[in-house]
């Protein structure tokens, strides 16, 4: 099978890890200078490198140290995402930097607006809960706003019953994935800016029509049936999404056990027999690795 993520796309991946670390420090002015090197990409190479990152993006990596500026950062650096995916939808999009009450990204179409926010998490974090996704968060935080959207991982959400969805269905909040924006701007190059903001405003107006329910089933069927039947094209588009997914944890994976490979082994040829094991202790390497391998496809995208 043909792969879907190409060398080049990891390639730019790892440049941007590295870009993330090399800029980060001063946070307003760092997000600025993310935004702008962001923004030079996409309108140079156009709207497929937009794509790579998304498929790619959902992960932090395990190279940044917890609450470090450069993890901070990357924060940004996914809402910035998602505001430049709305643009080339035809939207105008805003990601905010100087408020902690409100969501991170404001959207704003010709029949409806909505508030965003985007989620990534080290492929080494366990169980999330609902605190992680801020639901009620969101809700809050339209503000006037029509709709609200919380943007993950498809990967990193829970796939069977989680409160995560009878939240986000009791305060009409709609969960979505990176790969469901991949799809979109997939969708656009084929339909156009009018279908695809068409589009997305049925997703939304999906989810209140769902009944609230814990079940992940009940909460994606509605929204990924809302997709099919819109379109005939979804199908092919919906299908490379799904390899992109498969293959976006095996480089999230390969990255991070790569470089625990090294930390370990930098820990290893310390001498002290007590320190070492006390090191990897700390460390949490080997619980790390474990965790890091049981990421795998959690059959989402056969919810249809």
């Amino acid at each position: 099978m043909t792969k879907i993520i190409t060398e080049k796309a990891i390639e730019r991946r790892n440049f941007w890890i590295e870009e993330i670390r090399k800029i980060s420090g001063n946070f307003g002015d760092d997000f600025e200078k993310l935004k702008i090197e962001l923004e030079k990409e996409i309108n140079d190479e156009g709207i497929l490198v937009l794509i790579d990152h998304l498929r790619l993006c959902g992960s932090i990596p395990e190279s940044y140290s917890h609450d470090s500026s450069e993890e901070k950062l990357y924060s940004k650096y996914t809402d910035c995402l998602l505001a430049l995916t709305f643009n080339a939808l035809g939207l105008k999009s805003l990601v905010l930097t100087e408020r902690s009450d409100a969501a991170d990204v404001e959207v704003v179409g010709n029949d409806f607006s909505f508030v965003a926010d985007a989620k990534a998490f080290r492929l080494s974090r366990t169980a999330k809960n609902q605190k992680d996704f801020k639901v009620d968060a969101m809700h809050g935080w339209k503000r006037g706003k029509t709709n609200a959207m919380v943007v993950a991982p498809i990967y990193q959400l829970p796939r069977a019953s989680s409160q995560i969805y009878q939240s986000a269905l009791i305060r009409d909040v709609c969960i979505f994935t990176y790969s469901h924006l991949s799809l979109l701007l997939n969708f656009l190059s084929i339909e156009g800016e009018a279908k695809t903001q068409a589009l997305l405003h049925k997703v939304f107006k999906a989810v209140p029509l769902i009944p609230p329910s814990k079940n992940s089933t009940d909460y994606w069927m509605g929204i990924n049936k809302t997709l099919f039947e819109f379109s005939e094209s979804i199908e092919k588009l919906w299908l490379e999404e799904k390899q992109a997914s498969i293959e976006s944890i095996r480089i999230a994976k390969e990255v991070d056990l790569t470089f625990l490979a090294r930390q370990r082994e930098q820990i290893m040829k310390m001498s002290h027999k007590e320190a070492l094991e006390e090191l990897i202790r700390v460390k949490k390497i080997d619980s790390k690795i474990i965790t890091i391998n049981e990421v795998d496809d959690n059959g989402l995208f056969e919810i249809k």
